[in-house]
């Protein structure tokens, strides 16, 4: 495999991620499904597993830039790790076409709140 597309991938993921804190799969994801070809199951896994390294160097930066409200962000944790691992162990429920189809219609809606909502 060429190290070209992966490397493409994870330079927009960790841009766009850093960015607009959208963790990067928003554009990892759909681009493993259709430039990689990959299964979109595996797709999510290992978007995961690379959004580790994205969160840890954007954070850093975050940090240092002053840009967290730790009293904010703390209460989120706990409930944020409990409902990652829930949605792992529910990805074996769907189907890999209907977890495409759900991604896509979660970042529709997404977006339509984002471009008309208040």
């Amino acid at each position: 495999m060429s190290y070209a597309i992966p490397a493409l991938i994870g330079l927009a993921a960790g841009l766009i991620g850093g960015l607009f804190g959208v963790g990067g799969g928003v554009v990892m994801v759909p681009a493993m499904i259709f430039m990689l070809r990959m299964d979109p199951k595996l797709a999510v896994g290992t978007s995961m597993t690379i959004v580790i390294f994205t969160a840890i160097s954007a954070t850093m930066k975050h940090i240092g830039n002053n840009n967290i409200d730790w009293k904010v962000a703390l209460p989120f944790m706990p409930a944020a790790i409990i409902g990652g691992w829930l949605g792992a162990q529910l990805v074996h429920q769907v189907s890999s076409d209907n977890l495409k189809r759900m991604f896509g219609g979660f970042l529709l809606l997404v977006g339509a709140k984002m471009l008309f909502g208040k």
